[in-house]
Formats: structure tokens, sequence, C-alpha cells
């Protein structure tokens, strides 16, 4: 019996040595020294910061603003220093509850208690964020619209995050006496480079504020280089829902959409005159004429009198342009129009993609009324704001069109422009040709007593619409859309700027006067 007992006993200690002997095998090769290791501290992770959009001037355009945020160890002290400056009590009851070091957004970084860190992370957007339509949105970290989506891959390709760091003990408290370990944002993804103004950004915003509906285009006429583009209504990414049941489509970018334009097409009917040598035609307004059966008003029911094309742009007669499509080549006119990039879309970047808006066809244009039509800028024809802002500046860089562009590169600093490349060109029309246009548009303004787009501060030169849509209100008034393009200084053009009021009605009334106040405001720093 006491021999079998202490067999027994033997035969348990050794198995319980060759137990202890695998298990430490185990933790040698098989990961357990490091679980280990991993339980010996605890990383809180506070947040974390993506790469900036900057303007053309390195103005951030998201990352603009910092937060602060604590990582709490939640003893009474602590939370008692932090209640009052907590901005998400959510995170802080859920911290208390779990007994363990947690993060929260404060107000401050001002704390006195040893258990309170603060770190510091970039705001993605502020409260008033510029260029929304064009900077986009994310979604659970991930970009989904504008931007934000089109460089996903450069703007978030690192995990960037502010960490603390603390050790703990086998049961996971903290162990008191070590400090903790702090890694700040470090903003090592790729950042874009945009040639956004933010200071003109702005100014088209704050000008544009009353518009229910409408767009403005500044760009740089001799690059084409986009200075501002803005949409309105705008959005609040945190409210989506509201925008997507808002008639007014906030969700839309107008500056990209096609509307019909009207008169400031009556450019493009110019320069095919040009092309064909009838500068000299004039012709009589009696306020009505008649094309091929088809009865056509001027917007002047009593008429304009005897005009030429000096006088009928500068009154935008819309009779002495019907009279003299009769006349022109719907070859050169369509040819015209096709060289100033109507009809074609414009690409800035994989989702902001102008439309092409309609371009009438070669058949098309054979007939009378829709060529007559198509020479006031009325019928099938439309454009987005971002093709008339591009044929400005075709206009007044002499002929020479710059492709419009909305990126200038990427950098990696904040500092240095990475993958920079020139501009591109389109040859649009011959520069005496552009010439003549240049001065159509100067007398449009400036020999107009009734316009309204005559800046305070410096020379401009402008054409205005009222664009027909074939829509009505209630009481039978046609909506009309509001345009007017420009550019400025005349003598050395350096900025084309486009608004449309959707909707807005005349021109002169609706759009003239923002033309004025951005011009007049890009025009005095």
């Amino acid at each position: 019996m006491y021999k079998r007992m202490t067999f027994t006993a033997a035969a348990l200690v050794m198995g319980f040595t060759l137990l202890v002997a695998v298990i430490a095998v185990h933790m040698k090769h098989g990961g357990y020294a490091q679980a280990a290791l991993r339980q010996s501290s605890r990383t809180i992770t506070a947040a974390h910061a993506e790469g900036t959009i900057y303007d053309r001037n390195f103005v951030r355009l998201v990352n603009a603003e910092t937060a602060h945020y604590a990582v709490v160890q939640p003893t009474p002290e602590a939370l008692a220093q932090l209640l009052p400056h907590m901005e998400c009590p959510q995170e802080v009851i859920a911290g208390i509850r779990s007994h363990a070091p947690f993060a929260c957004r404060v107000d401050t970084d001002k704390f006195d208690s040893p258990d309170i860190i603060t770190v510091t992370a970039p705001l993605r957007r502020s409260p008033h964020q510029l260029a929304q339509h064009v900077i986009g949105y994310t979604l659970d970290g991930e970009g989904v619209a504008g931007l934000e989506a089109d460089y996903d891959r450069i703007l978030r390709a690192e995990t960037d995050t502010a960490a603390v760091t603390f050790s703990v003990d086998a049961l996971g408290n903290v162990l008191q006496g070590i400090p903790a370990q702090i890694s700040p944002i470090t903003e090592k993804n790729g950042s874009i480079v945009t040639t956004l103004d933010a200071r003109i950004q702005r100014i088209c915003e704050e000008s544009m504020a009353q518009v229910k509906k409408g767009a403005v285009v500044v760009m740089d006429v001799q690059t084409g280089d986009i200075l501002a583009m803005a949409s309105f209504p705008t959005y609040s990414p945190d409210n989506l829902a509201a925008a997507l049941e808002d008639e007014n489509c906030p969700l839309i970018n107008r500056c990209l959409y096609s509307y019909s334009v009207g008169s400031i097409f009556k450019l493009m009917t110019a320069a095919a005159t040009y092309t064909q040598g009838l500068t000299r035609y004039a012709a009589e307004c009696t306020g009505k004429t008649e094309i091929s059966g088809q009865l056509f008003h001027c917007h002047a029911r009593k008429g304009h009198g005897m005009v030429d094309m000096h006088q009928a742009m500068t009154v935008s007669c819309n009779t002495y342009f019907i009279q003299l499509s009769e006349y022109l080549r719907p070859d050169i006119l369509r040819t015209t129009a096709q060289n100033f990039g109507f009809g074609t879309q414009i690409h800035l970047t994989r989702s902001l993609v102008s439309a092409g808006g309609n371009l009438p066809t070669a058949q098309e244009l054979e007939l009378p009324a829709e060529k007559a039509n198509f020479c006031f800028g009325q019928g099938v024809l439309t454009a987005s704001p971002l093709q008339i802002c591009q044929m400005t500046c075709g206009i007044a860089n002499d002929g020479e069109m710059p492709v419009a562009r909305l990126i200038s590169g990427y950098s990696l600093d904040g500092e240095t422009l990475e993958n920079a490349k020139p501009p591109m060109y389109a040859k649009a029309i011959a520069r005496n040709a552009a010439y003549y246009l240049q001065g159509l548009m100067i007398a449009a303004v400036n020999e107009n007593e009734e316009s309204n787009a005559v800046p305070e501060h410096v020379f401009a030169a402008a054409k205005t619409s009222t664009a027909q849509t074939g829509r009505y209100d209630e009481n039978d008034v046609e909506y009309c859309h509001a345009w007017i393009t420009g550019y400025f200084p005349i003598d050395a053009p350096e900025y084309a700027v486009t608004v449309l009021v959707e909707d807005g009605g005349f021109g002169n009334d609706a759009a003239a006067p923002v033309f004025r106040e951005i011009v007049d405001e890009i025009a005095v720093p």
C-alpha cells in the first residue's frame, strides 16, 4: 500500500513537471511570451488624422482647426475636473463603467489632475467648411464624395493616431509611478494641393450667401486654374438626410451642371461673324422678326432701331442676332462653339466632371429656326458655369484657351509642391478675333448705362444673360436663369468670373450685382 502511494505521488510530480515544461516551451515558441508582454501595457487611441487638402497657397481647406482629446484614468479627482469640459457624455459614461482608462473629446487642455493626459488632433472639417461641394466628405473614415473620395488612398494611406500607452499589471490595472507614453499625431499621410484660393473662395461664398440656387466659378485667365468654385445651396455632411429631402437639391454641384445659356452665347455668334467677315452687318430691330414662319421677339418689345454688332452686344438685342443668323454658316457656328469647349466634358478629377452640355448637331443647325435660336443662346443649347468660365478665359487670353484644372499636385510636408504640371491650352480663336470679342465685352458693361455689373475699383469686361427655360410658375411667368460672365482687369486680364443664379430672372438684376461685388472684393485685398 505504501509503495503504491509513493509510486502515484511520483507519477503526479513527474506529470506536473512535464506539463510545466510543455507550457514553458509553448510560451517560448507559441507566442505566449509576446502575449504576456502585450498584457503589460494598454494603449488608448485618442484621435486620428488624415492627409490635408490645401489651397494653392498651402492654406488648409481641411484640418484647419484643432481639437483637444483627453485620455483619463477614471479616478474621482479626474472625473470631477473632466465633467465640465467634456463634449460627449456617452464616451465618459462608457469609460466610467469600464473602470479603465478611456478617451474623450474636451474643450480645453488645461487640467491639473495627473490622471488626465491631453493630446491635440486636427479637425477634419470646420463648422463653416469652404468649398464643400469640391471637398466632399468622409463616412466611417473613408472618402465617399468629392476630393475626399477621389484621393482617399493618398489622404488615408497610413494610420496616423494620437495615443497614450499605460503600463498595467496582470489584471490590467494601471501601474502607478510609471509615466505614460504619449504618441502624437505626425501628419505622415500625403496631402493634395488644389488650385483654389481660400480668400477668393470665401469672397464668392459670402457674395452669393443670399442666393437660393446658383453657382460661381473664378479662374486664372492665363493658366486655367480654378480659384473658386461655389455651388448653392450648400449642405452639411452631418445631416445628409436633410440634404436628400431638400427640394433645392443641395448635393448637386451646380458649377458642373448644364443649363440654358442665353445671351452670353452671342459672343460665340460674334466670333463666327468675325470668321466670315460680316462684322459690319447692321439690322433694324423692331422688337420682333420672323424666320421660316416662326416669330421671335426681342426683350425690348418696342425694338432698338438700327443697330450694328457693337450696339447689339451692348444692349443685348436678340433681333439683331436672329436676323444675322440667316447669313452665318452652320458649320462655322458649330465649330466655333466646339473650339471654345461647348459640348465637351471637363474632367477635373475622377468624380468632379463638368457636364458637356448639349450642342446642336450640324443637321439641327441646318434648320433656320434652330440656327436662329442658337445664335442668341436659346433652343437646345446648354452648358455649365465651368464651361462658360473656361470660354471667358479663352477670350481674355487672346484666343489661347487654358484647360480648366483643379489639382496643382501633391505635398508630403505641407510646404513643397510635388508632381506639378504646366497648364494646357486649346487654340480657340485667332488673336485678332479675340481682340474683337474683348472689345464687345468691354462695351457691354462700360457703355451700357443700365449695367449693374460695373465695379468700383477696377475696369471689367462682361456679358449678361437672361436664359429662358420653358418652365413657368403658377402665375404663368417663365423661369429664367440669370447669368453673367466676364474678366478683369481689362488691360491685363487675370481673373475670369462666371455667376449663375438659377431661376433668378434677369441677368442684369440678379447676377450682375454679385459679379460686381466679387470683382471689387478680389481687386482690393
